[in-house]
């Protein structure tokens, strides 16, 4: 049975003791990784009580639970010499059990993941606490040099079983002291209790970059059962107070206790479910709903006529760029390189079930938020209603997903996923429908726009065809739009498919007087940003915080569709978009190269998170080194190795448990301007979870708020002085058979009331450079700033 995650506050004592000793619920219990300290209550909730009372349950505890069996036992939390934190560490072991099978000491493959800004003081062990584990040395390594390492696989025979106690072999093998430790550099990595069977360890065994990890788990699934075939499920039936005021736990045999009152389902601190009780689903999908609609699609191809008459850009300016492309949509596979992408797709106001869709939070800035917000509604004939949401835009999106019904045959030969429904973008401020607390700054946009598309037309640019498709409800069999984009399609094979292309590639100069971008941040206040993130970094509350800030420029009578099509051109991406929301004079001119999520067809899912960006080099040497020098850069690795493993934290909550994988870690993507790291994280969706249920589990995208990721979002949001509005949020599809693909809201100009606007920012950890991370910032903003200068 797969592991029950609960929040560390979620339980009362009374509520854990229950399911611990009455019903029996959970074999084992991992105290998991978290921000902060031990010291402080909101950080580490009930399981310092835990670790202190539950003394007959196996108890696992990873970084900061590791710390807390430490310090619920006397021993000193304090800073380490330094922070890290994605970062990787050869270790060695006494050989104990949890340990058994792993290779140990230098050159063995040994290598784990380290996330931790504060250790425990060896010296300050209690003598009930033993040192099982420590690094051979001082040094950290970077993920690829784990690629060049010698055979890890061989050097399991290494470490031999031993049949003595715990303490016997920990006693026997050990050859360290605390001061010694202290000398030569090498940091405490795990500790186990004497008599309980409690263990921590201070690095990540279930990070991507950890060997061995999985074996770490297993030898701890294989102490609890061991504990528990030699001493016996033991219960609690009551609690007593001592004389100090403390609870303690009375204890009597499984077979003298009810049932208890709740039904077989499973639910737990942290653990490892044996019985599997629980309180309630997770996820309810059987959402009431008042109007089932019945849709139907239907669909044209047309093989190999794409460049017939013009391409993609041609197509989409001459079928919906008229009265300046008011209400259109594009999102515009503009570089297909390497097979990064395939289809295009675009539209404009369209039939009878278009609608455009407006909703902006409720919430006051900097107040927790109570919830809802206003969501605007206008059909294609102009009527509009406003409501209030209770409950939010993305549970609003999910009834609405759950009142369509269709029929897979319909679109069973079409090679994309897109079939018509939304197409719009979630701004970053709705995370606080995600799990956020609140917003310090509110959106000057609005937190989401949508068109409900039921007319579109999609390049395939592997083939070169061309189709176009229409969604109606089943008892509305009208063709007219096909029919009408089709003879404008064929109008097209005559005109003249240059034209756009000379026209949009006119050599703008800059002309005296222009008016440059004005920054939120100076120079010094960016990088003094930089120096409070690194400061909190150091004290651990966060390991990566991705700091962002926005130039702004007024702009007059600018032709937004022009400035689009000049930044495809200059700035091609595999996931760029244009969006023309014209009521709320919005419009969007994307040139992304990052996938925030997809759900394909299958049920799979995928995120492509970047972090690490470098410029390109003027000569091919120099492009090459450049490339090469962010591949094997120790700072780039850290910063994608750790929004890695926190986007497979945010996939493994929709899963399946066992198919979370990354097929592609820290590949070089190289685009016109910049060249990137990017790593590629699939697993398969969970059957009874919602097309929505997965892009909550993981928005905002973590490449653009840091590690883990609620904390650095409360961080940011103290450290940042403007909302972030549509950039760190996503544009994209969700297709009304709830498949989906959103980018990443970056290399964006938003113009908006006669303004442009572009964020930019990078990830900040405890090797960034102040100066460094303002170059890059800076370097992110040249493509989508220079073309504004062009056109404004």
């Amino acid at each position: 049975m797969p592991p029950v995650v609960i929040r560390n506050d979620d339980w009362t004592w009374e509520d854990l003791c229950h399911y611990l000793y009455e019903e029996k619920a959970f074999d084992n219990i991992v105290i998991s990784p978290g921000p902060g300290s031990p010291a402080y209550a909101n950080d580490i909730g009930i399981c310092l009580r835990l670790l202190h009372e539950c003394k007959d349950i196996p108890i696992l505890g990873v970084c900061l639970g590791h710390q807390a069996l430490g310090y619920v036992h006397g021993a000193k939390v304090v800073h380490a010499n330094e922070p890290v934190h994605g970062r990787l560490s050869e270790i060695e072991h006494s050989g104990c059990s949890l340990f058994n099978g792993i290779p140990s000491g230098r050159n063995s493959g040994s290598k784990v993941v380290r996330y931790h800004s504060l250790v425990i003081d060896p010296e300050s062990l209690p003598k009930e606490l033993i040192p099982i584990s420590w690094t051979c040395s001082a040094d950290t390594q970077s993920f690829l040099e784990i690629s060049n390492s010698s055979s890890i696989s061989d050097a399991r025979d290494i470490v031999s079983s031993d049949s003595r106690s715990e303490v016997q072999k920990s006693l026997r093998v050990w050859p360290f002291n605390g001061h010694r430790n202290k000398e030569n550099g090498k940091v405490l990595m795990a500790v186990m209790h004497s008599i309980r069977p409690h263990y921590g360890v201070q690095f990540h065994p279930e990070s991507i970059g950890t060997c061995f990890g999985r074996e770490i788990f297993k030898n701890f699934r294989e102490i609890t059962e061991d504990h528990w075939l030699k001493h016996g499920p033991l219960v609690a039936c009551k609690e007593n107070v001592d004389h100090s005021g403390n609870q303690t736990i009375l204890r009597k045999p499984v077979e003298q206790l009810s049932d208890g009152p709740f039904p077989s389902r499973g639910i737990g601190l942290n653990g490892v479910s044996r019985k599997g009780v629980g309180l309630f689903d997770l996820v309810n999908l059987s959402y009431p709903s008042n109007g089932v609609k019945f849709l139907k699609l239907t669909w044209k191809k047309y093989d190999h006529l794409a460049s017939e008459v013009g391409g993609a850009k041609n197509i989409f300016f001459q079928m919906f760029g008229h009265h300046k492309a008011e209400n259109t949509f594009w999102l515009d596979s503009s570089s297909i390189e390497k097979g990064r992408a395939r289809f295009s797709f675009m539209g404009g106001k369209g039939g009878s079930l278009w609608k455009q869709m407006v909703f902006t939070l409720s919430d006051e800035s900097g107040h927790p938020f109570e919830g809802g917000g206003y969501l605007s509604i206008e059909d294609v004939q102009g009527s509009a209603t406003k409501t209030f949401l209770k409950d939010g835009f993305f549970d609003y999106l999910n009834k609405e997903l759950s009142s369509f019904q269709y029929k897979r045959e319909d679109y069973d030969g079409l090679p994309f996923d897109f079939h018509g429904g939304y197409v719009g973008y979630f701004g970053y401020e709705l995370k606080v429908e995600c799990g956020a607390a609140y917003n310090q700054h509110k959106s000057r946009t609005p937190d989401a726009c949508f068109f409900f598309a039921d007319n579109l037309l999609v390049v395939d640019h592997s083939s070169d065809d061309v189709y176009l498709l229409s969604i109606h409800e089943e008892c509305n069999t009208s063709t007219s739009w096909l029919d009408d984009a089709e003879i404008k399609l064929m109008e097209l094979r005559t005109s003249v498919p240059d034209k756009l292309t000379e026209e949009s590639s006119l050599n703008v100069s800059f002309t005296p007087g222009k008016v440059d971008f004005v920054a939120e941040k100076s120079k010094e206040g960016y990088i003094s940003d930089v120096e409070k993130c690194k400061e909190y970094i150091k004290d651990g509350e966060s390991y990566e915080l991705c700091l962002t800030t926005q130039i702004r420029k007024k702009i007059e009578d600018t032709d937004a569709l022009r400035l689009y099509l000049r930044l495809r051109e200059t700035n091609p991406a595999p996931y760029a978009a244009w969006l023309n929301f014209s009521k709320e004079d919005i419009c969007i001119c994307c040139s992304s190269p990052e996938r925030f999520l997809q759900l394909n067809r299958d049920g799979v899912l995928e995120a492509k998170p970047i972090k690490g960006t470098s410029k390109r080099g003027v000569t091919k040497e120099e492009d090459e080194q450049l490339k090469m020098q962010l591949q094997y850069s120790e700072k780039n690795q850290s910063e994608n190795l750790m929004i890695v493993d926190l986007l497979r934290n945010d996939l493994g909550r929709v899963c399946e448990p066992g198919s979370v994988h990354v097929p592609l870690l820290m590949d070089i993507e190289s685009y016109a301007t910049v060249h990137t790291m990017v790593s590629t994280v699939r697993g398969k969706k969970q059957a009874n979870l919602s097309a929505i249920d997965c892009i909550k589990a993981a928005f905002p995208g973590g490449s653009m708020t840091g590690a883990p990721k609620l904390r650095s979002m409360e961080l940011l949001d103290s450290i940042e002085s403007c909302p972030r509005g549509i950039y760190s949020g996503c544009i994209g599809y969700i297709s009304y058979n709830q498949t989906f693909d959103l980018n990443i809201v970056i290399r964006t100009v938003v113009l908006h009331e006669g303004e442009a606007s572009i964020g930019a920012g990078g990830a900040i950890i405890a090797l960034s450079d102040p100066s460094e991370e303002y170059e890059e910032m800076i370097l992110k903003t040249n493509a989508p700033s220079r073309v504004v200068m062009e056109y404004s």
